[in-house]
This record gives C-alpha cells, structure tokens and sequence, in this order.
C-alpha cells in the first residue's frame, strides 16, 4: 500500500522527504510499475532501471524552469508518478487515458513528445542555446539517453555541436548495457571496458571515499577532487572519447544509490560547458524475474505474481501475428537461399528473429539503433551480391529516408524492405503508428511496394521480391494475421486480385484491412447491395485492372491503413485522372490528417473508420441506401 506516493503532487513535494522516505518511496514507485505491467502490456524493465534517477533529478534540478529530455521516453512511468499524475497512473496506455511516453499536453514537466531514440542531447542543446538567447541562460538543460541509443548518428552530431558551442549541457549516460535485447558494437565493447577497468574502479571508489571522508570546507574542495579525479582518469585512459569531442567526462557512477546519484548531480549541475555523467543501471531494478530477463519483460504480456515478486502465470496470447509469418518466412527464404541476409536496427525481439540469428549467425546483423546506417550498409551488400532483407518498424524506417533514396532506389540495388508495425500499433501512439510508409516509399522511382492482404500474401511476397531485381519494400501490421480462403492468384509485378465481384460499387482494399472490407461487402449483401471487392497487393506500380474495375463501377471506395495525404487513394486518384478515367465518385477511406492517439488497434480503427462497420456505413451512402435503411429502422421501432 503507497502511503508517501499519493501525496506526491509535484516535484517540489520531494525536498521535504529524509533520504530513508525517497527510498521508500523508490519501492513504491516499483510497486505501482508492477501492478501496471501485471495487467496490460506496459513498458516494464527500462522504468525499473530509472527509479533512483528520476527521484534524483527531481530531487536536485527544479524542472519547472531547469530542462529535462527523457531520450526515447519508455521509461518515462516514474517521471509521470513524481510529476502529478499519480491519480491517473492506471488509465496509461488506455484510449483517453495517459500517454506512455512523454506528452506535452499531460504536464509542463513533458518538454517533447518523444518515441524515437537518440534526439535527446541534440533537443536539450538547442533548449540550453534558446535560453541563452532569450536572456534565461540560468536554466540548466539536461538530457537522460540510455546506452542502447548512444551510438545513433545524431548523437555524435550533438555531442561535436556541444563541445564546440560550450553550453551548459549535462548529459546522464543510463548504462544499463541493453537497449530493448543486449547491446551490440565497439561502442557497447568500449562501455563494457569502462566498466571493468580495474584500475579506473580502484580509482572510482578511491576517490569516493576520499569525497565522503572531506569535512565540511566547502563545496570548492568536492570540486578540486573531482578535477583531480577527472585528470587522473583521462592519462589512464589515454584521452576519453567523450573528452575528445569536448565534454566532460564523470563516471561511472552506481545508479542505484540515491545518495550517491544526489551528490554526483549536486556536484555538476552548475558546471559550465558539457558535462557527461556515466550512470550505471540495472535493467529490471527491483523485481527479480525482470533483473533475470530484461529481454521479456522490456514490454510483458500480463502476468500474476505472488508475494514474493515470483512471476506465477504468463497471459500470453495463442494468436499468431503478421511479425511471426514475417520472420518464419524470412528464415525459410535464408534456408533457401545463401545469398539472403537480415539487418535490423536493436530490435532482434520486436521483429521475432531469435531463431534466424540462432540458425544463421553469419548472416543476421543487428546494427543497433541506426537504421540510416542499416540501409546503406544493406545498399553495400546487395551491391556485392547479397540479397538483403531490411527488417526495421516503418516508423523507425522513416529515420533512414535519405539512404533509401541515395544508396538504394537511385542505383537500383535489390534490397527488401519489411515494414513491421505499418500502420496503427495500438497502445503505443502516434510516436510508433506507421502512417506514412506508403507514401514516403512510393515517391522513389525502381521501388516496388506491396501491401498484402493475408497471411498468404506476406509468404508469397517476400519470395517474389527476393528475385524481383529492383529495391522492393513490403508493409504489415502489428495484428492478428488473417488468411482467406480459396483460389488465389500467384504474386506478379502489378497485379491485383479480385475477391469478390458486384454490380452496385467497388472497395479496393490495401494491405490486410482486406478482412474487413470482405465482411463490410458480405454484410451489404445482405441488405441487397452487391459491391466488388479488389485486394491491391501492389501500391506501385499499380494494377491498370483496378482503373478498368473502377471506371465500370457506380462509385469506388479506397481503403488504406495509412495516412490519406500521399497515401493509396492518392495514388488511385492520380492515376486515375493520368488515364482521364469517365469513372463515377472515388472516396478514400484511411488515416485522417492528424495525428492518431493511442489506444487498443481495434478502438483507434473504429474512430477512423476502418472496420467493417466504417466501410459498410460508407458504401451505404454513397449507394444511396443510408437513408431508406433509416426509414425502416424507425418503421421497427
């Protein structure tokens, strides 16, 4: 039972608790976590590994006017529980209810709305110069990045700028050595040396006890030791990497000391120019099954627990989704194939390719969170003769646009992208819907894109890309997969697939929301309206069967899972006034033009009209038939 996190309405209400009631409180917060994560799929691990941190900045910096950017922000929970929003902690992840990341329009204390790793350092430097300019230049800027997300490019591109512009900047490294699975890289190896250096450990607690000891001559002479210990520290270490580019180095420091945290940060927070500090964490903090697996419990099915934090029962689902097809398919095309590599950007779990990494270790590469650099490097190896597979989420895909462009679609090279999570991804948010893919993919010429509507389309387009000669990229959903019966038709460049044929109007469906236009077109049949049923398969090149459907039907519907601006619609509407069709209205039926919020797939599809109702009720209209079926509801009643 939480007794101190109720009265908890602000950050302010931390500087009245003895450090015996902040880690209390501490227990709390993770008690709060866990009841979250026990009874919905909630970021778990990460925000157990920031507990002390978060009570920590809070408790030194007053971020009412100091900065604060939490890079990535799925471990923001503990940040929302000290910051007002303990009330509504059980609504996060819910349509209407709490975001699960940081959201301006929840709380002052959210500057951004982040989703996307890396950005952190470059945002709080630009807050720090803003301030500067504006005559504010007492506020402090600080930016938390986890060291899965260090190695991304515009990290380096901030931490050049900041060395060069002096600001003053404290970065805190979160080194809990994961990111979402084990980190890779030189730059994880180079952490991991860091932290085992026994010289540099000797050192550390050294002049920790030399801290500590010091009687009370003033903060001047914490100061002068931690200098001394900075100088120390970089001839061990022959000039550190951060140093080089010109911030300051302090670490590693135990991240799970609170009064060890609060005197590093009291120490910094008003050194001038760059500062970085090296936290070390435990992903999982505090519950023992996620300090065992951090990997699981990154985000866990529900689960139940007993007393003593002994996980009991895992409720996980027995559906398969379009992720697993994905990747058994993927393993197969390897098994058949020597020249089919995989790359994908730290999420080895996310797009289920445990087995394909532990069946083909030489081929499999995960490049970590840098997916500009898995594209090129993809460019490079299909150049040589691979046959790359790209398997990156479409909304981490979009990082990597100007590669696309450049490396792949301007020299030709056969590269298969696999969009995971295209389209709405549910509780997650507009930071991780994939609402645009289909139309920042379509603009480039050589570029094949390819949306299926079932289980059997994603096998058999995977396969027909890896011989297709050009740059092919192929979207799916995070959904239940579903698969249609009957005669089907091969994968061919081009070409669409009838699925049911009707007289009185036509739905062309993109990628798998085909299930609920058959059940929309199935429903109307039963009121007497026969509409024909076209599963797109190809967004570019498109079918020129779909312009002949469309110009013989009364009226056309268009239904994509994707942004309407750029979008499948669009690219019928184009095409259609290219080949000056005589053809009667064509409506598109997608993502409206704003930004989604979160909530159950199923909830957020219903608001935009995409189910089977939503379609349904929009032939309905424009058949003319909206109005007589409401004459013979009110005639029943």
């Amino acid at each position: 039972m939480a007794d101190i996190l109720p009265s908890i309405m602000s950050p302010r209400d931390l500087a009245g608790l003895s450090m015996e009631d902040l880690e209390r409180l501490a227990g709390e917060i993770r008690r709060s976590l866990t009841e979250v994560a026990a009874s919905r799929t909630a970021h778990f691990a990460s925000n157990l590994g920031v507990v002390e941190l978060c009570l920590a900045l809070h408790r030194v910096f007053d971020f009412s006017e100091d900065r604060l950017i939490w890079d990535t922000g799925h471990q923001i929970y503990p940040h929302k529980l000290v910051t007002g929003r303990f009330g509504r902690f059980g609504t996060i992840r819910t349509r209407g209810g709490l975001m699960g990341y940081p959201n301006p329009e929840e709380s002052p204390y959210d500057l951004f709305m982040t989703g996307h790793a890396g950005c952190s350092v470059s945002t709080a430097l630009g807050l720090a110069s803003g301030d500067d300019l504006a005559g504010q230049g007492q506020r402090r800027s600080v930016a938390v990045i986890g060291d899965g997300a260090l190695p991304s490019g515009i990290v380096f591109e901030a931490l050049n700028n900041a060395g060069f512009l002096k600001k003053r900047l404290l970065v805190i490294l979160n080194d809990n050595k994961m990111s979402i699975c084990p980190r890779v890289g030189a730059l994880a190896e180079y952490l991991d040396t860091i932290r085992e250096n026994p010289w540099y450990r000797g050192l550390k607690a050294q002049a920790g006890g030399i801290i500590k000891g010091v009687p009370v001559v003033g903060e001047s002479m914490e100061r002068m030791l931690l200098n001394v210990k900075d100088s120390l520290k970089a001839s061990l270490h022959g000039g550190m990497l951060f140093e080089s580019l010109g911030v300051r180095y302090f670490g590693p420091v135990e991240g799970h000391s609170l009064p060890n945290l609060i005197r590093y940060l009291e120490l910094l927070k008003d050194a001038d120019g760059p500062v970085l500090l090296h936290v070390l964490t435990e992903k999982g903090h505090g519950f023992k099954p996620a300090e065992a697996d951090p990997v699981f419990f990154h985000t866990p099915a529900p689960f139940e627990c007993d007393d003593d934090d002994c996980v009991v029962a895992i409720k996980k689902s027995s559906s398969r989704a379009y992720t697993d097809v994905a990747a058994t398919a993927i393993g197969a095309c390897m098994r058949r194939d020597p020249r089919v590599t995989v790359i994908t950007a730290a999420m080895c779990q996310g797009n289920k390719l445990e087995p394909v990494r532990e069946a083909f270790p030489d081929r499999f590469f995960d490049v970590g969170i840098c997916e500009s650099h898995a594209v090129a490097f993809a460019a490079g190896q299909a150049k040589a003769g691979a046959r790359p597979i790209v398997d990156i989420y479409s909304t981490f895909l979009q990082r990597s646009f100007d590669q696309v462009f450049q490396e792949v679609s301007l020299q030709n090279l056969p590269v298969t992208f696999m969009l995971d999570r295209a389209g709405l991804t549910g509780p997650d948010g507009p930071t991780h819907h994939g609402s645009y893919d289909l139309g920042y993919m379509r603009l480039f010429p050589n570029m094949a894109v390819l949306a299926p509507g079932d289980e059997q389309d994603l096998v058999a387009m995977l396969d027909w890309a890896l011989s297709h000669p050009g740059p092919v990229a192929i979207r799916y959903p995070k959904a239940t997969v579903e698969s249609h019966s009957g005669p089907r038709q091969p994968v061919e460049l081009g070409r669409s697939e009838t699925m049911r044929r009707g007289r009185d109007g036509l739905i062309v469906a993109c990628g798998t929301l085909l299930g609920a236009a058959l059940a929309a077109a199935t429903r109307l049949a039963a009121e007497g309206l026969e509409v024909g049923v076209i599963n797109a398969r190809f967004v570019k090149p498109l079918d020129p069967a779909i312009l002949e459907a469309i110009e013989a039907a009364p009226w056309t519907v268009t239904v994509e899972e994707n942004a309407l601006p750029t979008g499948f619609g669009s690219a019928v509407l184009e095409a259609a006034n290219d080949a000056r069709l005589a053809a009667g209205p064509i409506v598109r039926l997608g993502l409206p033009d704003r930004f989604v919020e979160h909530g159950e797939r199923a909830e957020l599809l219903a608001e935009c009209g995409l189910d089977a109702d939503g379609i349904a009720g929009l032939c309905r209209r424009l058949a003319g038939r909206e109005a007589v079926l409401a004459t013979a509801r009110e005639r029943t009643r």
